[in-house]
């Protein structure tokens, strides 16, 4: 979780700490340290509960407080060494309690996953200049649960996702992104164990400085930073991140967590080797994430969300409403964060095969439909940006608009790529498609079926979360089995020859029918 740390310019330096030396990890400080921070506030270092390559981390008290019970941590490292100076920065710059709050407020959210900062400051010891930050105290990180437990439910898997794009939509309007989204940044709740925050801003980047959007600009000396498994294909281009970055490294971490692994995990010591495999499974979407689904399980909403990602310009803004609507089509309000054994309980069997196929007309179907949905914006904002321009727009807004002839070029491919899904979808409409559906009970979190036939409900007895609906002219509605064959056949929509050939194999039974009984009488 410290791994990377690069921390913000306090009131008595001039200048951050250089970054080239070799960081070193400082001798640790004495329990029962009292720390004062820039604001007054005096705090009491508790044990030491961590470590990383230059940092140390500690429990904390504030000093007027007699309360034992933790509620805060300390980050401290060597003044010189410097890797908490980023962070530090992102704190005081984005990440205010108040700025948080009033988000909260505005957004209606329960809560927001990110650390609340308390303050930060310099401390001496041994003839050593020590800098340190006091943060919120948190619980255990992700991935020590994924390393007892294996993967998480999906049902898990989409609510983290959508807890992680509230973070980031905060942090992204506040011109930052994260850039080292993964599980052992990934840390539950110290109070609230059912909450997930998103820590370690050691990688953070200020993208949008004053408005200003980073220019896309490849630099090959710069490739493939971050950790290796999540990083974005900008990152591996050498390009600066940017909020099209994040999202797409959240998909792959769904992915991961959903699947328990990932194409490229055996190639992780060739950075190009990843870099190929992350660009053969977007360009190759939805059906690369699809077929990359566990026996039994379905990726829908991830392929359907990487789907929108790969859409994305470099200095696009995301649709945050869009992508967690895609990891939530119902709606379901979010419950508690829960994380049992994993149960993937198949409640009808099909052929492998078939199965396969069916769950991945559907989510093919679906995915396009977004993605159809997606090449219409991006021409009505593509138009849009145009007018602006031509009219005189201030310098600000041409920055954020202003593409590249790089970047221009990959939106042309991609939009060519979308109208393709489109005639796509014509064809896959043409296939009745009723099977490969997954059942989510209410509440979001509690463990959920996956079915593979029609008329299939949850436990509760509530509408399923995710229902397929039928595209084809031969679809079937739900049909109790007492109804009867008769009464199902009735919901039949037959072309003409379709029926006469029905009408004429009855006759013929029932003829058959007849005679047997006849036969029968007779003897």
């Amino acid at each position: 979780m410290f791994s990377h740390f690069i921390s913000p310019l306090l009131p008595t330096e001039v200048m951050p700490p250089r970054r080239n030396e070799k960081y070193k990890l400082p001798v640790p400080l004495p329990e029962g340290k009292v720390l004062d921070d820039t604001e007054g506030k005096q705090w009491v270092l508790g044990k030491k509960i961590g470590s990383g390559g230059f940092g140390l981390v500690y429990l904390a008290f504030p000093a007027n407080q007699p309360d034992r019970d933790a509620r805060h941590v300390i980050k401290v490292e060597y003044q010189e060494n410097g890797p908490l100076f980023s962070e530090l920065k992102f704190y005081q710059r984005a990440a205010k309690k108040d700025c948080i709050k009033k988000w909260i407020e505005r957004k209606h959210l329960d809560y927001l996953g990110i650390p609340l900062f308390y303050g930060s400051g310099l401390t001496e010891f041994n003839g050593r200049s020590y800098r340190f930050m006091v943060i919120e105290r948190l619980g255990m990180d992700l991935q020590k649960f994924s390393d007892q437990n294996g993967t998480f439910k999906k049902s898990t898997v989409l609510q983290l996702g959508i807890r992680m794009l509230d973070v980031l939509e905060y942090i992204h309007e506040n011109e930052y992104v994260h850039g080292d989204i993964k599980a052992a940044n990934l840390l539950m709740g110290y109070k609230n164990p059912h909450w997930v925050y998103l820590a370690d801003y050691g990688l953070s980047y200020r993208y949008c400085p004053n408005g200003n959007h980073k220019q896309y600009q490849e630099n090959p000396r710069k490739g493939h930073n971050g950790t290796i498994e999540f990083t974005s294909l900008d990152a591996h281009k050498g390009v600066a991140l940017s909020r099209r970055s994040d999202v797409e490294i959240l998909g792959y971490c769904m992915l991961r967590w959903l699947c328990g692994k990932l194409p490229w995990e055996q190639n992780l010591k060739d950075p190009v080797a990843v870099q190929t495999a992350k660009t053969n499974l977007l360009d190759e979407l939805p059906d690369s994430v699809l077929r990359w689904a566990p026996s039994g399980s379905s990726c829908r909403e991830i392929a359907q969300f990487l789907v929108c990602v790969h859409s994305l310009a470099y200095n696009e803004k995301p649709d945050y409403q869009m992508l967690k609507k895609t990891l939530n089509p119902g709606g379901i309000p979010l419950g508690l964060l829960e994380f049992p054994s994993v149960d993937r309980s198949v409640c009808a069997p099909a052929p492998k095969e078939q199965k396969q196929v069916s769950s991945q007309r559907t989510a093919t179907k679906q995915v396009n439909q977004v993605a159809a949905r997606l090449v219409e914006k991006k021409v009505h904002s593509e138009r849009s940006v145009e007018s602006r321009t031509t009219s005189g727009q201030v310098q600000r807004e041409k920055a954020v608009v202003s593409v590249d002839n790089e970047t221009a070029q990959e939106g042309t491919r991609k939009r060519q790529k979308y109208y393709k899904s489109q005639e796509l979808l014509h064809e896959v409409n043409n296939v009745p498609q009723k099977s490969g559906c997954l059942q989510f009970p209410n509440p979001f979190y509690e463990t959920h079926e996956e079915c593979t036939g029609p008329g299939k409900f949850s436990k509760s007895g509530s509408a399923s979360w995710d229902t397929y609906p039928s595209t084809s002219g031969m679809g079937v509605s739900d049909v109790d089995s007492s109804t009867g064959v008769w009464s199902m056949l009735s919901q039949l929509t037959l072309s003409d020859e379709g029926k006469a050939e029905v009408y004429y194999y009855g006759f013929i039974i029932i003829l058959l029918l007849v005679l047997v009984c006849l036969a029968l009488y007779f003897l």
